[in-house]
């Protein structure tokens, strides 16, 4: 009888532990899969973010750079006009410059306006 009993709770507990893990196994498989999903949806919002944030640091950086341009510009347009205001009756210096430089730069090509054959050099005076 012993035995019989021992067999019994032996048989018993196999069936038990057989469906329990009937059980289990597909409770494990769902929660696995929600597991998944949640850090899939995790990952996913994270890479939104990042990109959030990279669009905003290259609008940013392009601001920034829009402005430099336009420091770069102002600088530029005052040296223009320093430039223009110290040449402005200096016809003569300006002469000598453009005479300087035909005898030292040899290799370039210069077209210079004519008319009948002769240049027009003093056409804005007239």
């Amino acid at each position: 009888m012993n035995r019989n009993k021992l067999s019994l709770w032996g048989i018993g507990v196999i069936v038990v532990f057989v469906l329990l893990m009937l059980w289990a196994i597909p409770q494990y498989k769902v929660w696995t899969q929600e597991l998944s999903g949640k850090a899939l949806f995790k990952e996913a919002e994270w890479s939104r973010q990042i990109a959030v944030e990279e669009a905003k640091a290259k609008k940013e950086s392009a601001v920034l750079e829009a402005e430099a341009e336009v420091e770069r510009a102002k600088g530029v347009a005052e040296a223009n006009d320093i430039i223009a205001g110290s040449l402005e009756g200096n016809d003569e210096y300006l002469r000598y410059l453009w005479i300087n430089g035909l005898q030292t730069n040899q290799m370039q090509v210069i077209y210079v306006p004519t008319e009948a054959g002769l240049p027009i050099l003093e056409a804005s005076k007239r």
